[in-house]
């Protein structure tokens, strides 16, 4: 399927971007908990906790913290729930945007959301008005040029297409692989037990086609992302936009 290769790329550039600046502790707490209350506190049996608690001990999260966070989810630390939400939106020039959040305070959550569209030249939408845009998948990338012999297409292909992933694409020194959210735990293990380390996996709601900016407008929806990332409710900001020079 056509553009993968140029989602994966900027996926795992900012991908990269993060990992550099270190997510916040708040949002992985938070994921580890909204994880462990749908899917229970077993991550082994549990896929979303286990990546959520990967994350966490790659940011350098200390063990106990994790702990309390799964034994929160659980129940058995008395507090706020802390509930989904996703928003959609609309930036600049009419891009598509949705914001997947975690939080213990809806009004809180709609308020800072709305406003920074609002600080941004965007407006916040109504449910279903962009959600059909996008497919949610799972997306596991790996990179060539550090990954080596590792990183070997044809094995990768093999692996994927045996454990029931959607797609493959290579472009850019990358290589991308999707699955459907049923099978994207399936196709996690698979690597793994292949001793395969993808240097990006997680869920993430990828634009069936893409609108290209440029100017005032990408730099209004650059803005908008970042002010929307910088929420300590907001887990993560999903776009159809394409910035000039990114293609």
């Amino acid at each position: 399927m056509a553009g993968h290769s140029k989602w994966a790329n900027i996926k795992f550039r900012k991908a990269a971007q993060d990992a550099k600046r270190g997510k916040s502790f708040t949002k992985l707490i938070k994921e580890i908990t909204v994880a462990t209350r749908l899917g229970g506190g077993d991550a082994e049996a549990n896929p979303r906790l286990r990546t959520a608690v990967d994350k966490a001990l790659a940011a350098n999260m200390t063990r106990d913290t994790i702990q309390r966070a799964v034994t929160r989810g659980s129940g058995d630390i008395s507090g706020a729930v802390i509930e989904e939400i996703l928003y959609e939106g609309y930036g600049a020039d009419g891009v598509a945007v949705l914001v997947e959040c975690a939080t213990d305070n809806r009004n809180r959550t709609v308020g800072e959301v709305r406003h920074a569209f609002a600080k941004h030249g965007g407006n916040l939408g109504t449910e279903g008005s962009v959600a059909y845009l996008f497919d949610k998948v799972g997306c596991v990338v790996f990179c060539e040029a550090a990954a080596g012999e590792a990183a070997d297409e044809e094995r990768i292909m093999e692996i994927a297409l045996a454990a029931g992933a959607a797609d493959i694409d290579s472009a850019e020194g990358m290589i991308e692989v999707l699955a459907t959210p049923q099978n994207y735990p399936r196709v996690q293990q698979a690597f793994k037990a292949a001793g395969l380390a993808p240097h990006m996996s997680e869920l993430i709601q990828r634009p069936n086609a893409h609108l290209e900016l440029r100017g005032e407008p990408a730099e209004q929806v650059a803005k908008l992302i970042d002010s929307l990332e910088q929420l300590d409710d907001v887990q993560n900001v999903f776009t159809n936009a394409i910035f000039a020079g990114e293609a």
